[in-house]
């Protein structure tokens, strides 16, 4: 059986990636923080589907609980198939009033997380017979937003985190991105922000966690000549000037 492990599994497009990932026949190792109440009922849905499914809690702001999870995955997981960097954090504040604290537990979350546990989990990937990494982007990576630099600072070097590793883990470990638009838009937007957002977007309609889902199994089982890419999935977004 192959393993999947995935961050932020909890709530959101993480949930709907360890979902899918469950529903295809993954044995999963899934990872919460803050939603730890959300993935216990996920893993009690997908155990009652017969899946098998391995919980782990870690701050992803804290390089000690980062390193312990790396190694507590590994140990429990020394053959891992594919891993999914979905958790992240993103905050609107306006530039001159980042604190470095904000800033440093953004690009914690965001890029050193992912950079650290891929290092970390090396050694399982190493010994799958096709191993994927997917890191979760995002469109604010490649194109600036007014109040959002240091979010956009971590995903776009996400992005070049993604290329990076394609080339230096080729041939064996294939290394790509997908890059969301406007997919579950937060609860805090009203209706005049969700049409201000959706009239921009070519296909005209909010993207779901399962479009992203989708995206990572066609990825992991469909793939194998694609590697060091960023997919956007994004209605269209990202073609409108």
């Amino acid at each position: 059986m192959a393993t999947a492990f995935v961050t932020g599994a909890g709530i959101r497009v993480g949930r709907a990636v360890a979902r899918a990932l469950g529903q295809a026949g993954y044995e999963l190792a899934l990872h919460a923080h803050r939603s730890s109440q959300e993935l216990e009922a996920l893993a009690e849905e997908l155990r009652g589907q017969g899946g098998r499914v391995t919980l782990y809690s870690a701050d992803l702001s804290n390089p000690h609980e980062v390193d312990a999870l790396g190694a507590r995955v590994r140990a429990a997981h020394p053959v891992l198939d594919v891993a999914v960097h979905n958790a992240g954090l993103y905050a609107r504040v306006p530039f001159e009033a980042i604190t470095r604290e904000q800033y440093r537990t953004m690009l914690g979350v965001n890029l050193d997380a992912p950079f650290f546990l891929t290092q970390a989990l090396l050694p399982a990937l190493r010994a799958a017979p096709s191993p994927l990494v997917v890191n979760i982007t995002d469109i604010g990576g490649e194109r600036a937003v007014s109040h959002y630099a240091h979010y956009s600072v971590s995903k776009a070097a996400l992005i070049m985190f993604t290329r990076a590793l394609a080339v230096e883990l080729a041939p064996q470990v294939r290394v790509n991105a997908i890059s969301p638009g406007a997919v579950i838009l937060p609860e805090s937007f009203d209706a005049a922000e969700r049409q201000d957002v959706l009239q921009r977007i070519p296909l005209q309609r909010e993207g779901s966690g399962e479009d992203i889902a989708r995206t990572v199994l066609f990825l992991a089982r469909e793939a194998p000549y694609i590697t060091g890419q960023v997919f956007a999935v994004d209605g269209g977004r990202s073609a409108v000037l």
